[in-house]
């Protein structure tokens, strides 16, 4: 063997010796540059908290300054107004100004932020646009100060969706949807906490931390809108904005007892909604608004869905809102469902389905059993293997260099394990569990563009069949469980059944909404001991200890309609609610 460099002889000893400091070497950049990753991390994650540490403390001195220069506020007025169309109408009639309406509910906002750590940052621009709120005066939410979800876009200020590497990037410009509150007359004044990485129905990160639900501290307010379930839920905030991919709104909604509405997915523009990772289009998420009654939901919708957004955002279709829809009250053909045969729900799940059934029935519609085909077969084989056609490559990239927050653990070990591993497991699993090993060969992902496409085609002739099946039921709208009642901590990431009663809804495109009707009995907590499961599975017997300890908590329904018939989802919302307060439930 020639010598590297002509005349250089070396003897083994030296060559081992080389090697074994080159060896060296190499292992201590890794690990230098591991280190520095770390501390860039945990410098870019002080600085955010820093930031919003400023911003509750600027806050809280409006908030003082205001009050000692008004004394005498209408907090009262403000009080009896919880409904936001009341508010409105004070709003536009003069007999509450919108500073009246702004610092209450900034007060309301801090306090909640205290008790639940619901809140990612104070918008410090909102007390400068009181000042120019004159000039939007006829706009339908005229004074009414708006919570948003972190992931969306307002200039100047972080969009992180709870990962260190989005930190300390602030966005360009407003969102649509922020654009358009602001012609709308809203003021969004607060942005709300959400869970790492986004994909997830719990609602934690390592940045900002765990957000409590409103009702027991010791529950999660769910997620990944769960920083706005909690705020409203917690009366800091009477209207607030998120999304939804997989139940990301009506899961927060149904644990933190308000009402949320997931659109039809193109309804309202996207630009500036930021996802955890672009391109994905097998299952569409959509944002969508969060209050306390369904009339704050269509009030909503209604100044949405105005010639400004459409101008903004062209590839939204120019739908403005069908009032005479909403407004209709002709008897519906309504499909109800108790159990999709992925998950049972919890008893109080059930019983809250079979009493909203009966008063439907009592008032005049027609209920029909009806559930979307195939749910076991087609939440592995479209809803994941579409969300993680890449085997999970990206969302891991994403979260490289920064601390993975306990919630999230259970998944990510799941994702990170290679390839050939899962295609193992997978196999060796299946004679002794039913579900893991469909979820394990999901999340292997899609191997070539072909194979991607055929996946795509699968979903369109999936959401083909379930239309065909709803119309041939006759169905106008369904009545449906979403999960409930609020879980205990650290059980949402080891769960993953519990998001197929509304991940079903994103892949098929169909708006869904979420009503509170009833409250955790002490029978739902006895029979919640006796539960089985449909497969009598590892993640059956997870539910019961997720939902023990419920007692008291909200409970809610899931009403969903075709694509695009967003008014007449939100018209039978409006009945169930009317419908459970006319029975004193």
């Amino acid at each position: 063997m020639e010598p590297l460099i002509p005349g250089w002889k070396l003897d083994q000893r030296t060559a081992v010796q080389l090697t074994a400091a080159a060896c060296g070497a190499g292992a201590l950049v890794v690990l230098l540059r591991t280190v520095s990753r770390r501390r860039a991390a945990r410098d870019k994650i002080q600085r955010a908290r820093t930031r919003r540490t400023e911003s509750l403390q600027r806050a809280e001195q409006e908030v003082q300054r205001y009050r000692q220069a008004h004394p005498s506020s209408s907090s009262a007025l403000i009080s009896s107004s919880s409904s936001l169309v009341k508010l409105t109408d004070h709003l536009h009639k003069g007999s509450l100004t919108p500073e009246e309406v702004f610092y209450f509910y900034m007060e309301k906002t801090l306090a909640a932020h205290k008790k639940l750590n619901c809140c990612s940052e104070i918008l410090p621009e909102s007390f400068d646009q009181l000042k120019t709120l004159a000039s939007n005066k006829d706009g339908l939410l005229y004074g009414v100060p708006v919570s948003i979800k972190e992931n969306l876009e307002y200039k100047d200020h972080d969009t992180s969706c709870g990962v260190v590497v989005n930190l300390d990037r602030p966005a360009k410009r407003h969102s649509v949807i922020v654009e358009v509150l602001k012609r709308q007359g809203a003021v969004p004044f607060v942005k709300t906490n959400l869970p790492q990485a986004l994909l997830s129905y719990d609602c934690s990160n390592p940045i900002y931390g765990q957000t409590l639900n409103p009702h027991n501290l010791q529950k999660t307010s769910g997620g990944s809108s769960g920083g706005e379930g909690a705020l409203i839920g917690a009366g800091g905030s009477l209207l607030g904005i998120g999304s939804d991919i997989g139940g990301s709104i009506r899961i927060p909604a149904s644990f933190c007892g308000i009402c949320g509405f997931k659109p039809t997915s193109g309804r309202l523009s996207l630009q500036g909604l930021v996802p955890i990772y672009r391109g994905q289009k097998s299952v569409p998420s959509s944002p969508g608004p969060m209050a306390r009654d369904v009339d704050s939901l269509v009030l909503c919708m209604r100044a949405l869905l105005c010639d400004h957004m459409f101008a903004l955002d062209p590839t939204v279709p120019p739908l403005p809102f069908n009032d005479q829809i909403y407004q209709s009250s002709r008897p519906l053909t309504i499909g109800f469902l108790e159990n999709d045969g992925y998950t049972e729900g919890s008893p109080a799940m059930v019983r809250s389905v079979r009493e909203v059934k009966a008063l439907l029935e009592q008032a005049g519609h027609t209920l029909v059993p009806f559930c979307p085909p195939r749910i076991s077969q087609v939440l592995p084989e479209l809803l994941l293997k579409g969300v993680f056609a890449d085997g999970a490559t990206s969302m891991l990239r994403k979260l490289e260099g920064g601390p993975i927050d306990p919630c999230l653990a259970p998944q990510i070990r799941l994702y990170s394990l290679p390839l050939w591993l899962k295609k193992t497991l997978s196999f060796l699993l299946k004679p002794f569990t039913p579900r893991l090993p469909a979820v394990l060969r999901a999340l292997s992902g899609i191997s070539c563009v072909s194979d991607l496409w055929e996946h795509h085609a699968a979903v369109e002739d999936y959401i083909s069949e379930t239309i065909a099946a709803w119309r041939r039921s006759n169905l106008d709208v369904l009545l449906c469980p979403v999960l409930g009642p609020a879980f205990n901590f650290l059980y949402c990431g080891r769960f993953s059944g519990g998001i197929s009663y509304t991940m079903i809804y994103n892949l098929l495109n169909f708006p869904a909404g979420v009503v509170p009707v009833s409250r955790v009995t002490a029978a739902d907590e006895e029979n919640l001991k006796l539960y089985k499961g449909n497969f009598q599975d590892y993640m059956d017997k997870l539910l019961p200890q997720a939902a023990r300890g419920g007692q008291g908590l909200p409970v809610g329904v899931q009403c969903v309609a075709l694509p695009w018939q967003d008014e007449l989802c939100l018209r039978f919302m409006k009945e169930v609610e009317q419908l459970v307060a006319q029975s004193g439930k």
